[in-house]
């Protein structure tokens, strides 16, 4: 494994420990560091290098990035909801993901239907 494909990994990790380390300070500023276009970037770094640049293969991802967004915008918006209400965090997290799966599922099928 050469050292570039370990990078991504560190700099997650650390980020993890960055996020625990602010939620200390700021929940806010901690949400911030939890959402910011880390792994998007991880993502199109990955892409980049093992396509040798080739641009439709990162026009490709960088589309699918930002579909998936939809998704997970409903994960986000769902654990939001439901920790109003009360929720402890393992229903909070099963709502999350089933309503980002339920997005998923509708965003590839419509990616199918408008073929793109």
């Amino acid at each position: 494994m050469k050292f570039q494909d370990v990078i991504p990994v560190i700099i997650s990790i650390t980020v993890i420990i960055l996020i625990a380390v602010i939620e200390r300070q700021s929940k806010f500023f901690a949400a911030i560091t939890a959402t910011m276009p880390l792994t998007a970037a991880l993502g199109l770094w990955i892409v980049y290098s093992s396509s040798a640049g080739d641009s439709q293969a990162v026009s490709e991802f960088s589309l699918g990035l930002v579909l998936a967004i939809i998704p997970t915008l409903g994960f986000l918006l769902s654990v939001w909801l439901s920790s109003r209400a009360g929720y402890k965090l393992l229903p909070m997290l099963a709502l999350g993901y089933s309503v980002w799966a339920v997005g998923l599922i509708l965003l590839l099928g419509i990616r199918k239907i408008l073929n793109f």
